[in-house]
């Protein structure tokens, strides 16, 4: 599979060389240059096919020839070695549970897929690759440990002061060995500009070879289509008009499933559910596209003014606004709706959701208003107890930590505190 640059400005890559780069030469995120639908037998017999067997005949036409068919195999099933259940609340709302992996969050999935197709590519490479990844929450945390110890792979992550969960600073600040954390004095905005700038600087490039984590790259955004054909095995027999409501940051997860019912998914329609950084919202109201400078709220890893991933969701639809908001439906709520919903969810369903997971929820009741035969699957996209400050304020219950969370408690944080793209630049020249 080749992969042209949504700048059409720079020569097309193999998934190889799109993953190494991370991003195209003209600034553009890569895209596959065709989509081959899936045959209609493999979601009539999706019942008797393992996880390992769904995911490896989804990814393998994006990344032929460049990884052979065995060796994906084992990507595949060394990426997937948790589960993905789905709990019904009621008839016409369930939840897909994304955070039963090492760092419990829905981005292990792509981290480790990812680690292990760049561990590939460079395991006979001397030359060493510098991940570099900005991150609202927990991209970071899951990067962090899909490529721990990554041969030939040294990463550089960067947070925003203050603007991260106490748990999810932790992930990202305490492995040590190859991992490296920048504390910047912004938002996550600026993080994910200088990581851009930084791939565009030739006095860095020159020096050394840069790659992305987030999910501008192509193998950290595409791994993320398994979830919703997991979602899609455990409910089509009870359900048929099945929709997601998606939390969305930078939108590389709902831009997923987009890609998941590109591949013949039986998916109804997506609900792109948003906090206060609402910039979709808008435009699917007023056809105008305008990014705003991103405003912190209790679901952290949704604060994104830019959206990355909202130009590969335009290009799925040839910009053809109509067509998108046919398949399309967003909604935005406040931090105080979010508690509203983490309290009815609880007191309702004795189900314990997250800040995210509960921006989903809501997503889903809005959808349901005005579709009530639907049913409507919201993604729990991190565990609660990430968000404890958060969780066990509203619901007025002490939560039991987890085995994943208790490892990284008490450990010593260590990052470097920058504030301009000149202190990353620095950084990066000097280890």
């Amino acid at each position: 599979m080749n992969y042209y640059s949504l700048n059409h400005k720079a020569p097309n890559a193999s998934f190889k060389d799109a993953v190494i780069k991370g991003i195209a030469p003209d600034k553009g995120l890569y895209f596959p240059e065709s989509i081959t639908p899936l045959p209609q037998s493999f979601f009539d017999n999706i019942d008797s096919l393992s996880y390992n067997d769904i995911a490896f005949e989804a990814i393998k036409q994006f990344v032929s020839p460049e990884i052979p068919e065995a060796v994906l195999k084992v990507i595949v099933e060394e990426t997937l070695s948790f589960d993905f259940p789905v709990v019904n609340l009621n008839d016409n709302i369930s939840t897909l549970e994304l955070f039963h992996g090492p760092t419990m969050a829905f981005k292990d999935v792509g981290a480790r897929f990812m680690a292990r197709c760049l561990g590939y590519f460079n395991q006979n490479n001397d030359r060493e690759v510098t991940v570099l990844v900005a991150t609202s929450g927990d991209t970071g945390g899951a990067v962090a440990n899909g490529f721990l110890g990554v041969k030939g792979v040294n990463v550089v992550i960067l947070y925003p002061s203050g603007k991260v969960s106490d748990i999810q600073e932790m992930q990202l600040t305490t492995l040590g060995q190859n991992i490296k954390a920048l504390e910047v004095n912004g938002t996550f905005d600026d993080c994910q500009a200088m990581v851009k700038t930084a791939f565009l600087d030739e006095a860095l490039t020159s020096k050394m070879q840069l790659t992305s984590a987030n999910s501008i790259n192509v193998a950290r955004w595409l791994p993320q289509l398994f979830y919703f054909m997991f979602a899609y095995k455990q409910l089509h027999n009870k359900h048929k008009d099945i929709v997601f409501s998606v939390p969305s940051g930078n939108f590389g997860n709902i831009c997923a499933g987009m890609m998941a019912q590109q591949l013949g998914l039986p998916i109804n329609h997506f609900v792109a559910s948003n906090n206060a950084n609402n910039v979709v919202t808008r435009y699917l109201i007023s056809q105008l596209y305008e990014p705003k400078p991103s405003v912190q709220t209790i679901s952290n890893a949704m604060d994104v003014g830019a959206p990355s991933n909202f130009i590969r969701i335009q290009e799925i639809y040839k910009n053809n606004f109509e067509a998108l908001k046919d398949n399309v439906s967003s909604y935005s709520f406040s931090d105080e709706a979010t508690k509203e919903a983490i309290l009815e969810v609880y007191n309702n369903y004795n189900y314990v959701a997250d800040p995210h997971g509960a921006v989903g929820y809501l997503g889903c009741k809005a959808y349901l208003q005005e579709n009530p035969s639907a049913h409507c699957v919201f993604l729990e996209t991190a565990h609660p107890t990430k968000f404890l400050d958060v969780v066990e304020e509203v619901i007025k219950e002490k939560q039991p930590l987890p085995e994943q969370i208790q490892s990284v408690m008490g450990k010593e944080k260590e990052s470097v505190v920058i504030s301009t793209y000149e202190d990353l630049k620095d950084f990066l020249l000097k280890s």
